[in-house]
């Protein structure tokens, strides 16, 4: 009974490796594309515009957003690429994973050349995604005192219109 729930654990664990180094592929594009947006709205900050709370709260008329609506809105800009930077590595670690089962059993079999082919595939997975998710932990940081600092411009803003008023 323990053998065939094992084969059963192995196989459906091996269904996962596709699927996740898909994912790492795709989050490893997706950070070079965050990391553009970011390389985009700095040269716009330095021209002394890429400031979209700013942007959102003069929007919303007069009285503009409320502190929970720019929180909610800064939550947002930043949601994708937090995610990516969290969610990663773990994939990562998975990628690593699965195929170590395949080496071992391989390794256990003398079969060398698939060792080698098994930990190649977990090694480079890790590297991608560790890679990925320093960009989008660094973007993420830079962009979460960006917005922090239109905060505070809203706030001094705010403070400007009602000393007027």
């Amino acid at each position: 009974m323990s053998s065939s729930l094992e084969n059963g654990m192995y196989l459906v664990a091996q269904l996962f490796l596709l699927p996740t180094l898909a994912l790492i592929a795709i989050l490893f594009l997706y950070a070079f594309w965050v990391l553009g947006g970011f390389l985009v709205q700095l040269a716009r900050r330095r021209k002394g515009a890429g400031r979209p709370l700013l942007a959102a709260h003069r929007a919303a008329g007069p009285q503009g957003l409320s502190e929970d609506e720019l929180d909610l809105q800064a939550h947002k800009l930043m949601e994708g690429a937090r995610i990516a930077s969290r969610v990663t590595p773990m994939l990562g670690l998975v990628a690593t994973m699965i195929p170590m089962g395949p080496a071992l059993r391989s390794l256990s079999d003398g079969n060398l050349a698939q060792v080698s082919q098994n930990l190649t595939v977990a090694f480079s997975a890790v590297i991608l995604a560790l890679i990925a998710a320093s960009i989008t932990f660094w973007v993420v940081n830079i962009q979460r005192r960006w917005l922090a600092e239109e905060v505070l411009e809203i706030g001094k803003l705010r403070a400007q219109q009602g000393a007027a008023a």
